[in-house]
């Protein structure tokens, strides 16, 4: 067996280092963070903000002890193309969820119904959408930020996409209601907002698609990741089993999400968005 040459074995232990400490600032600040916020707002509200403080806290900290780089430098700096990706990313994830509810009503799997004694409450609305966007970047900044780009320099696309992935799948275990086809979907999301990351070398894409699935979650009176959101007075009221509905999880523990998560690929893949050299998002 030939033994590891000592070069690769100090890239091997800086990588996990690095990982390492990403890994233990992100649990700190999802540890600490949740207690102070908690008292002051719902579990929607605490959980984006939490996570959007990890993500950013466990970036700038790692990368500046590691890269001496600024935050910006890994896929949030603002280029030429970064509001395309971002513009295309929010059409994609809403409209993806658009085209689920308008096929389920069409089949007759889902009629919308009012619900009692609550109204839509738009500025709350446009609240919480600034929270899931928060939520968004967080997420995307902790599981396709500097830990997956380190990753990835170090071990290829594949190798970082679907670890980070399953990873993404697994942290959402958690989540109230959570079904095996929902965690095998958010893991396929993990793959495609990875994927979309390479494809651009920016975090804007991801960032799109993610928000724009959530928000239209929320605005279609659907549950979002085991969470029931409720600031519209209708909701989705399924005749399809959880096959389809995804149960009390949402949608993402749906067959049809499965579906449209495929078109995605597909799409994004044809919208020809591959980085052009020199106009680059990272600052």
């Amino acid at each position: 067996m030939t033994p590891t040459p000592p070069a690769d074995r100090a890239k091997v232990f800086a990588l996990i280092q690095k990982l390492a400490l990403f890994f233990v600032i992100t649990v700190l600040v999802q540890e600490t963070l949740p207690k102070l916020i908690r008292p002051m707002a719902d579990l929607l509200v605490a959980s984006a903000l939490t996570v959007f403080a990890a993500g950013a806290i466990s970036n700038e900290i790692a990368a500046r002890i590691w890269e001496k780089g600024r935050l910006s430098d890994f896929g949030l700096g603002w280029g030429p193309r970064s509001l395309r990706d971002l513009a295309i990313g929010i059409a994609g994830g809403f409209g993806a969820i658009a085209a689920i509810v308008l096929y389920s009503l069409a089949a007759r799997f889902a009629v919308y119904e009012s619900v009692p004694d609550q109204q839509t409450n738009w500025a709350y609305v446009i609240y919480l959408a600034f929270m899931l966007l928060l939520g968004a970047v967080g997420e995307e900044t902790l599981f396709r930020g500097y830990a997956f780009q380190s990753l990835r320099r170090a071990m290829g696309d594949f190798a970082s996409i679907l670890p980070m992935a399953v990873v993404f799948g697994v942290v959402h275990m958690g989540n109230a209601n959570a079904s095996i086809l929902g965690i095998v979907n958010t893991v396929l999301w993990g793959v495609l907002l990875g994927w979309s990351y390479v494809l651009t070398n920016s975090l804007w894409l991801p960032i799109g698609l993610h928000f724009g699935w959530n928000v239209g979650l929320m605005v279609s009176g659907i549950n979002l990741s085991g969470f029931t959101i409720g600031v519209v007075g209708y909701q989705l009221h399924w005749n399809k089993g959880d096959l389809y509905s995804g149960g009390a999880y949402g949608l993402e523990g749906s067959v049809l999400t499965t579906v449209v998560v495929a078109v995605l690929f597909y799409l994004v893949k044809r919208a020809n968005l591959e980085e052009i050299p020199g106009e680059s998002g990272a600052a």
